[in-house]
């Protein structure tokens, strides 16, 4: 397995409020806003850009994007998808400080594998589109280090041979079974 470190990024969660009926059980909602490169000036820690009554984003600087040989075919898998994304898993974090909890970015991928294994773990993964200049160069890593099986045709179920739980020949037979004198004389 070789790991292809190909840039940083940044993760934009958004919180905000939620309307209509579903106000009435739920106040706010957490969302993935975006996922943008790492930049300078974002720093290293994560921080709140802004806040009003209705909304707050949040930034968190610092993500590799890592890709990992041994994975071309979930990368794969999303890069020939009809829309290309990341994912981001994230969870609510509860702040040292005892105010509401927060929404904070666990992971980062590309990789269809990652956000299966994730979202069977009973995590909360979300996506925002991979950019088109990206998707080429996912392409290109995945067909590089992956070669899809040729599928082969499955011979239909009612061919098969039929075996008992003890995987001996069993037959089926569509004659009535005798019966016995049921009651007639």
């Amino acid at each position: 397995m070789s790991v292809h470190v190909l840039s940083e990024m940044a993760v934009l969660m958004r919180r905000e409020a939620v309307q209509g009926a579903m106000a009435r059980w739920q106040s706010h909602r957490w969302l993935l806003a975006d996922v943008v490169p790492q930049e300078e000036n974002f720093g290293r820690e994560p921080r709140r850009l802004r806040q009003t009554e209705d909304e707050s984003l949040w930034l968190y600087p610092g993500w590799p994007l890592e890709l990992f040989s041994d994975d071309a075919e979930g990368y794969w898998l999303n890069a020939t998808s009809p829309t290309p994304c990341f994912f981001v898993m994230w969870r609510m974090v509860e702040p040292e400080d005892g105010g509401e909890p927060v929404a904070v970015p666990q992971a980062l991928s590309l990789s269809y594998h990652d956000a299966g294994r994730w979202l069977d773990a009973q995590e909360t993964v979300e996506t925002v589109p991979l950019p088109t200049e990206s998707v080429g160069w996912l392409k290109d890593f995945s067909t590089q280090h992956f070669v899809p099986e040729e599928k082969k045709r499955q011979r239909p179920q009612s061919f098969m041979r039929l075996t008992d739980r003890f995987g001996q020949p069993a037959s089926v037979s569509t004659d009535s079974k005798r019966k016995g004198s049921g009651g007639k004389s």
